[in-house]
């Protein structure tokens, strides 16, 4: 294979859930080998949270080394900060070996972050977010709406990580957090990346993602949450993941299993629309490459991002 002006580019791979983001960055890997996967997944992190996540197998892997997934216990809290300097510290050991880096994930918080960097928000006030987290939905909703619509707008109801979030900022800043994020889109420095973003027509993701949760749960999603429940291990953060958070509800009595993976596809269906939006924001990226998912068949997604490399498919 020849060599390439962009030899060290490194592709990042964005793309809604269940979206074959996973399959594109190891079948580069193995074309573009040595290459190695860093994940942008912030639930792939956690130990023991495997079929819930769609961890991918040693199978699906083939043989292609993958860095940032179960680093942590699923009682350990992980800020975009810690996975930022953990994923630019992965970059530079496998770059530094003479591999390739590929990026992929459905954070895309994380793959902003690492094309932007962070935006200048202030830290977390332990005491504020005690207070807010005190708070009901309902009642953050209500303060949220007139501090920041337009981060109201954008956030689920029901996402209080977020809304915390968004009300400490204003709180501490007088700020919406969704004015200092439009003065981070147009920071966008000079960088070593290339975005590569799979698009999927919203029935046809729709569907994948309801054939994955009925697979997961073939695959003993719910004895594996619950292995996770009753043994407490489950902090703060990772009983928000999707499809736990549902279980834990059943666990605890509060709906039937059946109405609990019912709102497991729910609740992600709409987690990949907002993932539209990031995506969205994420392709206004210089050089983007945008693949139709619906168009070009699995085998063939690898010849586009090649050839933006500079590279023969």
């Amino acid at each position: 294979m020849p060599a390439s002006p962009t030899q060290g580019t490194i592709p990042i791979i964005a793309g809604p859930t269940a979206g074959g983001k996973t399959t594109l960055a190891v079948e580069l890997a193995l074309r573009l080998a040595p290459a190695q996967v860093i994940s942008a997944d912030s639930m792939l992190l956690y130990q023991g949270m495997d079929i819930g996540t769609a961890k991918p197998t040693p199978d699906e892997r083939r043989g292609v080394a993958h860095h940032l997934i179960d680093v942590c216990d699923p009682g350990d809290s992980f800020t975009v900060h810690d996975w930022l300097r953990a994923a630019t510290a992965a970059i530079g050991s496998v770059v530094s070996s003479g591999s390739r880096a590929i990026v992929a994930g459905g954070t895309h918080l994380y793959i902003k972050a690492l094309l932007d960097g962070l935006f200048d928000g202030p830290g977390a006030d332990p005491a504020l977010r005690a207070e807010l987290d005190s708070l009901d939905n309902d009642t953050l909703r209500a303060a949220l709406l007139p501090a920041d619509p337009a981060a109201a707008a954008r956030l689920h109801p029901n996402d209080r990580r977020r809304t915390i979030r968004a009300l400490e900022v204003f709180r501490l800043t007088g700020t919406p957090i969704s004015s200092l994020q439009r003065q981070w889109d147009a920071q966008r420095p000079e960088s070593p990346y290339l975005l590569v973003v799979l698009d999927w027509p919203t029935e046809r993701i729709n569907s994948r993602i309801n054939d994955r949760v009925r697979q997961m749960v073939a695959q003993g999603f719910v004895a594996e949450a619950r292995g996770l429940w009753e043994a407490r291990r489950l902090g703060p953060q990772a009983r928000e993941a999707l499809g736990y958070k549902q279980l834990l509800s059943h666990f605890e009595g509060l709906c039937s299993l059946d109405d609990a993976i019912e709102q497991i596809k729910i609740e992600t269906r709409r987690f990949a629309k907002n993932q539209r939006t990031w995506l969205r924001r994420l392709g206004t990226t210089p050089g983007c490459v945008r693949i139709d998912c619906d168009a070009v068949p699995p085998e063939a997604r690898a010849g586009p991002v090649l050839r933006a490399l500079g590279v023969s498919p």
